[in-house]
């Protein structure tokens, strides 16, 4: 499954398989805000949360097709929100893409280490993040 508006790299002729749903966790309301207008100009149906704990209800509940997360937040920071995803049977297979100011190559590995899908620094282009989310979405499935 890739965007509604099939753009990405090596964007062709791309079908897209139903409307995919976006999960965006993130403290910072600017982002958030940001990220919704985006993720929707491009087609896509988008769930927020302000924060680690209602991200990870709202993954339970919601289920989405893929979860955009902020790493340092308040009440369930990103790390322990994608290890109780990943813990989780009901979520465990959910797609993750960290967003982090925390660029370090190890930090980066760690996050891709617990299970993250991809791991995209700030300050990040919201275009070359829907890129990002359509790879991470034609992946196969494991």
């Amino acid at each position: 499954m890739v965007s509604p508006a099939g753009r990405g790299a090596g964007a062709g002729t791309i079908v897209n398989v139903g409307k995919l749903t976006v999960l965006v966790i993130d403290d910072d309301p600017v982002i958030l805000e940001l990220l919704r207008v985006n993720f929707e100009i491009e087609g896509f149906d988008v769930i927020s949360a302000a924060d680690g704990e209602e991200g990870f209800k709202r993954a339970q509940a919601e289920r989405p097709d893929i979860v955009i997360s902020d790493i340092m937040m308040p009440r369930r920071d990103g790390l322990q929100l994608l290890t109780d995803l990943k813990a989780d049977p009901s979520t465990a297979d959910l797609p993750v893409i960290l967003l982090s100011a925390k660029a370090q190559k190890t930090e980066v590995q760690h996050g891709l280490d617990l299970g993250a899908d991809d791991y995209i620094t700030k300050p990040f282009d919201p275009l070359e993040l829907i890129d990002r989310l359509n790879a991470v979405m034609a992946r196969p499935r494991r």
